[in-house]
């Protein structure tokens, strides 16, 4: 005699993940923020210059952040509209005025381009004598780069006439848009560094 044959076990509920699990889960380690990297405090940088800002943030804030950086940047070179440099060789020029003698590598790697530009823009440079290259005391394969005193004079007159020019529209300004312009240019210099 057959034996009767087992009836289907009723399927099994998938349990749900527990909560405190599944929050681990989704859990991520926040960034390092801007303030963790140079002792700039973000949020209250942001109220200061936005006030209060949706979760999502302002989608235009970006793109006209941006934009305001070209247009300024453009406008300060435009104080000398016969210098003889562009503004990346300006840049370069002046990172070197700055940090001192150093490789094309470490110069490329300061400006964030690749060491195949940074050499033509270094090699224009010293084409119109702005920058003079030397022999690496410790290594034989490299050179150094130091800003010649042409070079120099050439940076203090582009900052004169970018200073004057600045003045001039600052004192336009209340104190209050001032002291908001400080807080952005700090908070902009704490997120390039943050970048770089």
């Amino acid at each position: 005699m057959r034996a009767a044959p087992r009836s289907a076990s009723p399927p099994r509920s998938r349990r749900s993940p527990a909560p405190a699990r599944a929050a681990a889960g989704a859990a991520q380690a926040a960034p390092a923020t801007c303030s963790q990297t140079s002792g700039f405090n973000l949020a209250d940088a942001r109220w200061v210059l936005f006030g209060p800002v949706a979760d999502d943030g302002d989608p235009r804030l970006a793109s006209d952040l941006s934009l305001a950086v070209v247009r300024l940047a453009r406008q300060l070179r435009f104080r000398r509209p016969d210098s003889p440099v562009s503004l990346t060789q300006l840049s370069a020029l002046a990172t070197v005025a700055k940090e001192g003698p150093m490789t094309p590598g470490a110069l490329a790697a300061r400006e964030r381009v690749r060491p195949p530009s940074m050499t033509r823009v270094i090699a224009s440079l010293v084409d119109v004598g702005f920058i003079d290259r030397t022999a690496h005391p410790d290594d034989g394969r490299q050179v150094l780069i130091t800003v010649s005193a042409s070079g120099t004079e050439l940076i203090e007159a582009e900052r004169r006439a970018s200073r004057e020019w600045l003045a001039q529209r600052l004192a336009e300004l209340t104190a209050d848009e001032r002291a908001t312009l400080l807080a952005a240019a700090d908070l902009m210099l704490a997120i390039v560094d943050e970048g770089a």
